[in-house]
């Protein structure tokens, strides 16, 4: 009896240790899987001799602001940014997207950290005025959220750096045809996020990744 007392004991002894080490790495599985997730490099990459990746950058751009003032690297240094493009006059995609991104800054308002950056691509209508006229009816905050105007060369030329299409097209309405795709920028200028800016889901997960992107610069 003692003896089968003794096995008992024995057992649930390791039975208790092995449910304390099945619940350990449940806690530290539990413990990874709930650390935040990282955002990739977007781009093109070049790997260096010692294998180190050199991650794609926004080249340097200088453009004007809806109030005719220079907005380029060094303004969006201490920054995590959305950029998208856009024009005023368009009658098929843009209203949607201004409409998503004004519940992105919404979400954003308390955030001082966070910029939004939206690039005209008919510089020769939307000029500076006619942008501070568009963010004032939009009832926005120019500080949070900025609109840019440059020579066409050169707005379109940016485009393309951020991965968006724009093109000139008499055939589709408006005359321009172009992405609506949302780019999440950090302070480096890397590339970390592209979103669907006309569809719901799109801006679901731009707010997602936006405070992992900001957790990058807490630790």
């Amino acid at each position: 009896m003692q003896n089968h007392l003794k096995q008992i004991i024995s057992l649930s002894f390791m039975f208790q240790r092995k449910q304390v080490f099945i619940i350990s790495l449940l806690t530290l599985f539990l413990s990874l899987s709930a650390c935040e997730k990282k955002l990739r490099y977007l781009g093109r990459h070049d790997v260096i001799a010692e294998g180190d990746t050199n991650y794609y950058k926004i080249p340097d751009f200088s453009f004007l602001n809806q109030d005719s003032l220079v907005v380029d690297q060094k303004t969006l240094s201490n920054y995590i940014y959305v950029t998208d493009f856009f024009f005023t006059k368009c009658p098929s995609i843009c209203p949607i997207m201004a409409q998503n991104l004004l519940i992105v800054h919404e979400a954003l308002k308390d955030e001082a950290r966070v910029k939004i950056v939206s690039h005209t691509l008919d510089p020769a209508y939307d000029t500076p005025s006619v942008l501070k006229k568009y963010a004032f009816n939009l009832g926005i905050d120019t500080k949070q959220w900025m609109f840019l105007w440059g020579s066409k060369d050169s707005i379109y030329d940016i485009a393309e750096r951020y991965y968006i299409a724009a093109v000139e097209d008499d055939e589709v309405p408006g005359g321009i045809n172009h992405s609506g795709k949302l780019v999440l920028v950090d302070r480096e200028g890397h590339v970390r996020g592209f979103y669907e800016g006309t569809k719901e889901y799109g801006i679901e997960e731009l707010l997602k990744d936006i405070p992992v992107l900001l957790k990058e610069y807490e630790n």
